[in-house]
């Protein structure tokens, strides 16, 4: 056409049409010759260009530039240039032009307001975009159907049901709820707020339906987990035939399925994006990636994945996620260098599961990498990012960096609070996370159960109950967190770890409505208090309750049965787990063998270990830790060795078991290297666990000078323990020194500790210091702490007999000492000496004797004689450490009525056979 007889409105719908065909530079080449022949530009034709720039990486300079053409030619005051504008700069994600523009507008309608709440709402200030909509009410403009969807979309998400409904209400009085669109955006919205019931009655009630209409019904139901009614919505939309299904119905299909109970009916849908050619797009291969990973079919994963002809930054971040949720934390991060090497950069979410990768001790300097990654591309300021970072110091046990992390972060959530709170407690670190508790307070950080459950983890010690535990549990009152149910429970353990099981059994009496986790926390209260007893009369209760079982609580009870060494009632329990499914739980199998082995049954234990391939963690500890009580150190290292070699890496635990072994066994150089090798070699940070194992092993072999530098030099803390153990062994050899100076270190961390008062007395006793004996056992009756008394017991099917110093209360009393006194004369002749060195009695030798010959253990042991058949082991068990005449006289008798006897204290077991014992005399 020549240029005279084109008219202005000719310009105008020529630059819209290239716009709408995609044709943009052909449309800003018009746009200049519209200049250079003067023909008045238009607010059709900028807004139709500005629409163009939304398409650019550069397109906000490209919109700024013509924002200040319609500036300089006067057009602002045209409301479709403006909303255009609002648009651009909301999906370049420059949030503060948009509202700066917005309140620049001369006028505006409802779809500039509109505009603004998608450019707020798509760059996350959801808050600040429900704002908005309140102030349009305000200003009395009336929403239309776009408006309204908008805001119901935005209230879904925030997942606010007060503000849901006021909207929901809003929609109902203006009529607009027939509108196909905002009915879909109120289903979509129902169903994040969980309210099915109402999505439901909606969505039939509707006149008109389209495919959305179905997504969204399919979608909560996905969202919700209820794979069957997913499938009968989508069976009930295919048989119709007016409707297609599309790619946003199979990715919610595909998302219900991503468990191991529904992945069939996933690979079905998978079978159906093959036959309707849906399979090459991008976000459903996305769904199916995350479906068959968490099934835990990461093969079908990665297959479907590397085999992508095209991937988006959803792709990758989805690979990289499945890697970290199957334990493939090194494949992730390789993912991770290749995603570096594509035109697609990373985000939030990829560094967030990147750092996931990185959460465990030995990858602490792969974590640190990641770190400065993220500060090269500025995205350490993020706060997801921020958090991921803490968690990942956190369980890297850099406490320090996690602590950085949190003060450098401009912004911070309830969740940043809770990570740093839960890194504290796994330190068992009150005083910080009170700290923090006390920091959110004083904020504008909000707190919520979950802190609260966090802190209460942290507690362990009755000085942190008395100067912590019982504020808090006020607080939670006040703030009405006691009827959460993870409140309550987190009390009842907290009180238990604190030493105060009355008041778990109070906060658990106060439940109305108990779950399983409740039970399970009570029980494991008692356990912990060593009251197996009671625990099991928990379990009783519970099941008659009509409660199910569980792993944790089956795991709990079986905890019980070894802590009573009540083997019969540990096997009826592992063959109830065994009938209710749960034989094959890694929680369930680590339990069985733990109580087989306390129970004495190494046989049984070694029995259901599972292949070393796909043994858990759990399980190569449990087998450790079993053989060190023994005292089989040999087949302790060779278990750890082994675990090497197949690639598992020892953990925090396997290192207490290792180093205990040493301990047993007397090996001090091979304590100190395999401490040593912690850190170095297998990145784990020595606990006090660890110290107390070296302290104990240096103790015993009378070796205090190192243990004393040990002690001033470990990266922890002394507690209760490691002056507990340095106490017992200086009363071995004799070492009033060290002895005094570990019980008044004892005496000042808890001055009524029952056990510091009896060793340090012991300590005396072996030096012959009985003034000393007399003046701390009357310090003691001043105060009114008893010692424990020596039992010892055996279990014969279903009868068990329990024996004290002295004891003649038992029904075959005669029997018993009789059987003593043939013993007696037997292991005279064969050379039998008392050791005296273990009477702790200020009597002639005569006397001395005569009370080691009555010690519990010996009058159990006489008894099992009796009535254990010949060829059958004796087991007895002990709730104090054996002594040295008791151990020599055990070895004896199990060479001179060669018999098997195993005895377990409540250190470790003694196999006498032959006349030796497993221990080789060394406990």
């Amino acid at each position: 056409m020549p240029d005279d007889h084109r008219t202005p409105s000719s310009w105008y719908t020529a630059i819209s049409g290239c716009v709408r065909c995609g044709r943009d530079s052909t449309a800003f080449s018009m746009l200049r010759g519209m200049r250079e022949r003067g023909v008045p530009l238009s607010g059709f034709a900028l807004a139709s260009l500005v629409t163009a720039c939304e398409r650019w990486e550069e397109g906000r300079a490209c919109g700024a530039a013509i924002h200040a053409l319609t500036q300089k030619a006067g057009l602002m005051v045209n409301v479709y240039i403006g909303t255009a504008l609002l648009h651009l700069y909301g999906s370049q994600k420059h949030v503060l032009d948009a509202q700066r523009l917005f309140w620049e507008m001369p006028e505006r309608n409802v779809v500039s307001w509109t505009a603004l709440m998608v450019a707020l709402s798509s760059n996350g200030h959801l808050e600040e975009a429900l704002g908005y909509y309140r102030r349009m009410r305000r200003e009395r403009i009336a929403c239309n159907a776009n408006a309204f969807a908008t805001v119901v979309s935005l209230c879904g998400s925030l997942e606010d049901e007060v503000a849901g409904l006021q909207v929901f209400s809003h929609v109902i009085v203006s009529g607009l709820q027939r509108q196909v669109s905002v009915a879909n955006s109120l289903i979509s919205m129902l169903g994040n707020l969980g309210r099915v019931h109402d999505a439901e009655k909606l969505f039939y009630r509707m006149e008109e339906r389209d495919t959305v209409s179905w997504n969204a019904l399919v979608s909560m139901y996905s969202h919700e987990g209820l794979c069957s009614k997913s499938f009968r919505v989508f069976s009930d939309m295919r048989r119709g035939g007016l409707l297609r299904h599309d790619a946003t119905t199979l990715c919610s299909l595909i998302s219900v399925c991503a468990s191991s109970d529904y992945v069939s009916y996933g690979s079905g849908v998978h079978s159906l994006c093959l036959r309707t050619g849906l399979h090459s797009y991008i976000p459903v291969v996305n769904a199916l990636v995350n479906m068959y990973s968490s099934a835990g079919k990461l093969a079908d994963a990665e297959f479907l994945f590397w085999n992508m002809s095209r991937r988006d930054l959803i792709s990758w971040n989805t690979m990289i996620s499945s890697y970290v949720q199957n334990g493939n934390n090194m494949d992730a991060l390789k993912t991770l260098g290749q995603l570096l090497h594509t035109n697609e950069g990373p985000d939030r979410m990829t560094f967030s599961s990147a750092l996931g990768a990185c959460s465990s001790p030995g990858a602490l300097m792969d974590g640190r990498m990641v770190h400065a990654m993220t500060l090269q591309l500025s995205l350490h300021h993020n706060l997801l990012v921020g958090n991921s970072l803490i968690t990942m110091y956190g369980k890297c046990n850099s406490i320090e960096d996690a602590e950085r992390i949190f003060q450098l972060m401009p912004n911070h959530d309830v969740v940043s609070c809770n990570i740093l709170i839960g890194s504290y407690a796994v330190l068992e670190d009150g005083t910080k996370a009170m700290q923090v508790f006390f920091w959110m307070r004083r904020g504008e950080v909000k707190l919520n159960y979950i802190t609260i459950v966090n802190i209460l983890g942290s507690f362990t010690s009755s000085n942190d109950l008395r100067n912590y535990g019982l504020p808090l549990h006020a607080y939670t009152i006040h703030a009405g967190f006691l009827s959460d149910d993870y409140v309550s429970n987190s009390l009842i353990t907290m009180y238990a770890k604190c030493g105060d099981l009355e008041s778990s059994n109070n906060v658990f009496q106060r439940i109305i409505n108990r779950s399983v986790v409740s039970w399970n926390a009570m029980i494991a209260a008692n356990v912990q208090h060593g009251h197996g007893e009671e625990s099991l009369k928990l379990f009783m209760d519970m099941r008659h309750d009509g409660n199910g079982l569980d792993h944790i609580c089956l795991a709990e009870c079986m905890s019980s049965s070894a802590s009573l060494a009540s083997l019969e009632e540990g096997m009826q329990l592992h063959g109830l787990g065994l009938k209710c499914g749960l034989g094959n739980d890694s929680h369930v199998v680590n339990a069985a063998m733990d109580m087989y082995g306390k129970c004495g049954k190494m046989d049984e234990m070694l029995k259901m270990l599972p292949d070393p391939a796909i043994r858990p963690q759990q399980c190569w500890n449990t087998l450790i830790s079993g053989y060190a009580r023994y005292g089989y150190f040999k087949e302790a290292e060779e278990t750890f060795k082994h675990m090497i070699s197949v690639g598992r890496t020892p953990d925090y635990v396997t290192f207490v078991t290792l180093l205990s072994a040493c301990s047993h066994a007397g090996l001090v150089d091979k304590g100190i290297d395999y401490y040593n090798s912690m850190s170095s070699v297998f990145g784990v940070s020595p606990g006090i666990k660890h110290c107390v194992c070296i302290v104990d092993i240096l103790g015993r072999l009378g070796r205090f000078a190192e243990a004393e530098k040990f002690i001033e030099d470990m990266p922890v803390l002394p507690n209760d323990l490691i002056w507990r153990s340095l106490l017992s062994s200086s009363r071995t050899h004799k070492n009033l020194d060290i002895g005094r100076k570990a019980a008044k270190r004892l005496l000042e961390l808890d001055p009524f500790d029952d056990s510091a008062y009896v060793l340090l007395s012991n300590l005396y006793a072996t030096s012959a210091r009985w003034s000393d004996v007399d003046r701390v056992r009357s310090h003691m009756k001043t105060i009114n702490l008893n010692k424990i008394p020596a039992c010892s017991w055996l279990k014969q099917k279903k009868e068990v007999s329990t024996f004290g110093i002295g004891d003649h209360s038992h029904k075959h009393a005669d029997k018993i000492y009789m059987k003593l006194d043939e013993i007696l004369l037997k292991l005279r002749e064969v050379g039998y000496v008392a050791d005296t060195s273990s009477a702790l009695h200020d009597t002639d030798e005569e006397q001395k004797e005569q009370n080691l010959w009555n010690h519990s253990e010996k009058l159990a042991l006489a008894y099992g004689l009796i009535t254990v058949p010949e060829g059958c082991t004796v087991r007895i068990f002990k709730n104090l450490r054996v002594c040295a005449d008791c151990h020599l006289v055990f070895k004896l008798v199990s060479m001179v009525f060669d018999r098997e006897i195993v005895l377990r204290d409540p250190y470790r077991f003694h196999h006498f056979k032959g006349g030796s014992c497993s221990c080789s005399d060394f406990w």
